[in-house]
């Protein structure tokens, strides 16, 4: 049995509306300790708008959350107190330094023991490999050095839970990496509590232990990215390449007990199967024996995209 973890986020029925206009739409989920839950979904889908009311910058319209046990309505201090927030734009102020940023923020979150708020910045900077430069103007900063010290802002009171809104929008491949890695790092060492919203699928893929995807404020489908993909993309398939035609291989690959459906196309068997690794050797040893000559297998493994794509699709055409 798994070790179960403390919930430090819970929304239920959580909607939002802006006049007539519908932003989110009885949202319900749960983020538990040391997990990263990402909000997926296009521009416009209600992302942002959730975000904001976790973190009691908007109030919700109806429905209800706690973060960290403090109820968004009746504790909207609480809330604060437990929750550190990255918005889209970093919001630093550049003409300070990335020491004097810090020190700011620490005193807005009621820090007042001077060498509580020393120690807790130097850890946050030498973390994110901003030590060497603290002293200098945040107005020369990259960035990538930008957004990792705005990360930092937002863990400066050391809250267990953490609202990241596109930590990686606008940022090169390399910058990109290295805030995916630190957010991974940050809840596998200090077990917090991350929901990250984001449009994009690396991002959710590769820092996410469960994805929802949400179009027009309303959620359409909860799961590990490995979930998603079977569940909306369909089983893993195997692709064998052979010399010359495959369309004498056709029946032989079918024939196999495990396998589900085989397709051919120009020299290529697609062949789905039940467990597409435990069948493979059976396959490659039943073609050979009936001539086939081989040139390549590939596993073929649904993308999150293709789940995505398809549920986003499937919503703008209700």
């Amino acid at each position: 049995m798994g070790v179960s973890r403390a919930l430090a986020v819970k929304a239920t029925d959580l909607t939002r509306r802006f006049g007539n206009f519908l932003a989110v739409d009885s949202l319900s989920f749960e983020v538990e300790e040391g997990e990263v839950l990402g909000l997926l979904g296009p521009n416009g889908a209600g992302k942002t708008t959730t975000v904001r009311m976790l973190a009691c910058i908007i109030s919700p319209t109806s429905g209800s959350a706690t973060v960290a046990g403090h109820s968004l309505c009746s504790d909207p201090i609480g809330v604060r107190r437990s929750a550190g927030v990255l918005t889209e734009n970093p919001s630093l102020y550049e003409r300070l330094t990335a020491v004097e940023n810090l020190e700011f923020y620490a005193h807005a979150y009621g820090i007042s023991d001077s060498e509580r708020i020393r120690g807790r910045i130097r850890e946050l900077l030498e973390f994110f490999g901003l030590w060497e430069r603290r002293g200098e103007k945040v107005a020369v900063f990259s960035k990538g050095m930008k957004q990792k010290l705005a990360i930092a802002r937002a863990l400066v009171h050391n809250p267990p839970v953490l609202f990241l809104d596109e930590p990686t929008s606008g940022l090169d491949p390399e910058a990109a990496k290295l805030i995916r890695d630190m957010v991974v790092e940050l809840t596998e060492r200090e077990r917090r509590a991350v929901l990250l919203c984001t449009h994009r699928l690396e991002d959710a893929e590769k820092i996410c232990d469960r994805v929802m995807i949400i179009s027009r404020g309303s959620s359409k489908i909860v799961g590990s990215p490995d979930e998603l993909r079977v569940r909306m993309a369909g089983s893993p398939k195997l692709e064998v390449r052979l010399r010359g035609s495959s369309d004498g291989f056709v029946s032989c690959a079918r024939s196999m007990p495990s396998v589900r459906g085989v397709e051919h196309k120009d020299g290529t068997l697609i062949i789905s199967a039940d467990d597409v690794q435990a069948v493979t050797p059976q396959i490659v040893r039943a073609l050979v024996e009936a001539g086939a000559e081989i040139m390549s297998i590939t596993p073929s493994i649904p993308s999150l995209e293709d789940a995505y794509l398809k549920l986003i699709k499937e919503g703008a055409g209700q």
